[in-house]
């Protein structure tokens, strides 16, 4: 059971093939693609549309916690993946400190 991306409805089930289907909005899709909901974007700091695989460039310094030293601005960070669930929209991989969920007011598309 997975919910639908279309309606939110957790009465979503496979039908094979790795497709799963809702039987309250017939809505058919591929949990493993990636797929925005409608009608929400993310903009950087400069107001650009983000997508996901996208890369991005942090435009100040941002402390890590746990971490002694910051994200020091001008990293670029490839391939990025949005987040619509969060506050911290951005999910990426940056060198030197791994997973991470950045907010996208601080990068701007490279």
């Amino acid at each position: 059971m997975k919910p639908c991306p279309n309606c939110q409805s957790p009465d979503g089930y496979s039908i094979g093939n790795e497709l799963y289907f809702c039987p309250d909005c017939g809505h058919e899709w591929n949990p493993d693609e990636i797929t925005e909901p409608a009608g929400e974007r993310i903009l950087d700091a400069n107001g650009n549309e983000l997508q996901t695989g996208d890369s991005v460039i942090v435009i100040k310094d941002l402390p890590v916690k746990g971490s002694p030293k910051p994200i020091k601005a001008g990293t670029k960070v490839k391939n990025i993946r949005l987040n619509f669930d969060s506050d911290h929209n951005i999910d990426c991989k940056i060198d030197g400190f791994g997973s991470m969920a950045l907010k996208s007011e601080f990068v701007r598309k490279a």
